[in-house]
């Protein structure tokens, strides 16, 4: 799974930096690189803080399955962020445009 990088696609789509998104969730910055970075396991239980903070939960669904339901209001960060952070290539976006 790519929970790593979609972590940091919805950093990122909200403007955050990891400093920003640890004070949100309450976790250290450092843990929360290590979690974009696939150095350390996120849990279930920190997902779920995460995907609950009003900043996140629109990337809720996105996050555990890699859809949208835009007419509940869950939707995936922008192509172009998902493309920086290695979730998309160049062709799959492309294709989409």
């Amino acid at each position: 799974m790519e929970i790593e990088k979609k972590l940091k696609a919805m950093r990122i789509a909200e403007g955050l930096s990891r400093e920003d998104m640890s004070e949100l969730v309450g976790v250290s910055k450092y843990s929360i690189r290590n979690y974009e970075q696939g150095t350390r396991e996120i849990k279930a239980e920190m997902l779920a803080v995460i995907t609950a903070n009003p900043a996140f939960d629109k990337y809720a669904y996105w996050l555990l399955t890699g859809k949208t339901l835009p007419e509940s209001g869950q939707v995936c960060p922008a192509f172009s962020i998902q493309e920086q952070c290695g979730i998309i290539n160049e062709e799959k976006s492309s294709k989409r445009a």
